[in-house]
């Protein structure tokens, strides 16, 4: 028995009468739409409703099954502590999708509970559910910092465990739109927020899932949304399935996006599998660029696959450039997977007899000892991109003034400790940024002194 049917909806606390004392009246599309979704809810009767959320328990690398059997939450945090939730789990169903997540060495599970009150994403679906239906336990999922395609996968494991049990279940993917759609809004605008919200409405409207992937992280981030990774892990479910697909509502009113899909299976469909076609597209990427890197990162790619795969390091190979063969330097490997980090280390000043050895051993360490990542796996290879930057000498400076986040990377110091960061990365614009992140990276406390030194560096793609 596959899903019976999932429901894009939003999670503003204003449209519980109780929170909004007619606030709620600003958004009545949302509301009306939300006791539609109610009504066909309570029409399917499931024995199990989970309920992804953005505000649930999150990990960076780890998707949060909420454990136990029961959990309570209010409306308190919003003014309404009347309003009380206490729903009880499917833990038979929860730890179902937990152990054939155990079983395919996926990130997913019940441990690391840091919140066991219901969350406002959780409990606003609830409030127009329980309005029409007081059946049905319920899973509460979180989402995770680790790319679309593990959002994807949980969503795939998630249908097979409801497959397994043969219960009747239903999923809201519950995520407001973008955040940034007028200026009067609680984080102003931005113009990514409209094309955002319209590209969203658009996709899941016609429940063209495998353009979920397209979504650029920047977007994404630019346009402050919450609910993308849900509504992705939504589409997992769907994996392989046809739907039908119905958007009841958008609404921007509140400089806040929300709205409203409904999907219901309508049989297989080979062509939907979409994790199978978007990993197919990016190795195809991955390995154009692969052909056209330079000679500084064939080797760091050489190295890196050479341990990963045989745990060998390999020797400086015949026919390098002089600058590899015969200048020092410090050199830092970059390491990224779909567009997020996967690994990056590297030495401040040189610790071999040239380059090219230097690049040689920190593409080991970024690809297998980087110790806020797990060592890359060989299944991972024709995913990477990596990057190499040749550190310049390094210059005392007496202000950050003299730095510039695009051309200069930083090293703040205190005593024996040292951060360092490198110039032009994605989403760091300031001077300050750059600074204050340099110093977490070398352990140094916000009140203590620090020197600053810059370098520039020469990177290779």
């Amino acid at each position: 028995m596959t899903v019976s049917a999932a429901f894009m909806v939003p999670h503003p606390p204003l449209i519980i009468p109780e929170v909004g004392r007619g606030g709620e009246k600003q958004i009545l599309a949302t509301t009306n739409a939300y006791e539609k979704v109610a009504e066909e809810v309570a029409a399917l009767k499931p024995d199990t409703i989970i309920i992804t959320s953005p505000h649930s328990v999150m990990y960076a690398d780890y998707f949060h099954i909420s454990p136990g059997h029961r959990a309570t939450g209010s409306f308190a945090d919003f003014g309404a502590s009347g309003v009380r939730f206490s729903e009880e789990y499917d833990t038979e169903l929860a730890d179902a999708i937990a152990l054939l997540a155990e079983k395919e060495n996926f990130p997913a599970g019940t441990m690391g509970e840091r919140e066991s009150s219901l969350d406002h994403g959780t409990m606003v679906p609830l409030w127009f559910i329980r309005q029409k239906y007081s059946g049905g336990k319920i899973i509460r999922i979180g989402l995770s910092g680790l790319p679309l395609t593990y959002h994807y996968r949980l969503g795939q494991i998630i249908a097979k465990a409801i497959d397994e049990s043969g219960k009747k279940v239903v999923l809201i993917a519950s995520g407001d739109l973008s955040h940034k759609l007028q200026e009067y809004g609680p984080y102003g605008f931005s113009k990514e927020g409209p094309e955002y919200d319209e590209n969203i409405m658009e996709v899941c409207g016609k429940a063209e899932f495998g353009r979920l992937f397209e979504f650029d992280e920047s977007l994404c981030k630019l346009a402050a949304e919450c609910g993308h990774r849900s509504f992705v892990i939504m589409a997992g479910v769907f994996d392989g399935l046809r739907v039908k697909a119905t958007a009841l509502s958008h609404e921007d009113v509140t400089g806040v996006g929300y709205g409203i899909c409904t999907f219901y299976p309508d049989g297989a469909d080979e062509s939907r599998h979409f994790l199978q076609e978007y990993e197919k597209k990016l190795e195809k990427e991955c390995k154009e660029k692969a052909d056209a890197n330079d000679e500084y990162v064939r080797l760091a790619r050489a190295s890196a696959e050479s341990w990963v795969k045989e745990h060998r390091q390999i020797q400086v190979p015949d026919g390098l450039s002089d600058d590899l063969l015969t200048r020092t330097a410090g050199t830092f490997v970059s390491i990224h997977k779909m567009g997020q980090l996967r690994g990056c280390i590297g030495t401040i000043a040189a610790t071999q007899d040239n380059i090219a050895k230097e690049i040689i051993q920190n593409a080991i360490s970024a690809s297998t000892h980087d110790p806020r990542f797990d060592p890359i796996t060989e299944d991972e290879l024709k995913f990477l991109d990596i990057s190499v930057d040749v550190l310049g000498e390094t210059e005392d400076i007496d202000s950050p003034d003299k730095l510039d986040v695009k051309k200069y990377g930083v090293i703040v110091s205190h005593g024996v400790k040292r951060g360092l960061l490198l110039p032009n990365l994605d989403g760091i614009d300031s001077v300050e940024e750059q600074i204050d992140i340099a110093r977490q990276k070398g352990g140094i406390l916000e009140d203590e002194p620090y020197t600053l030194q810059r370098f520039e560096v020469v990177r290779h793609f």
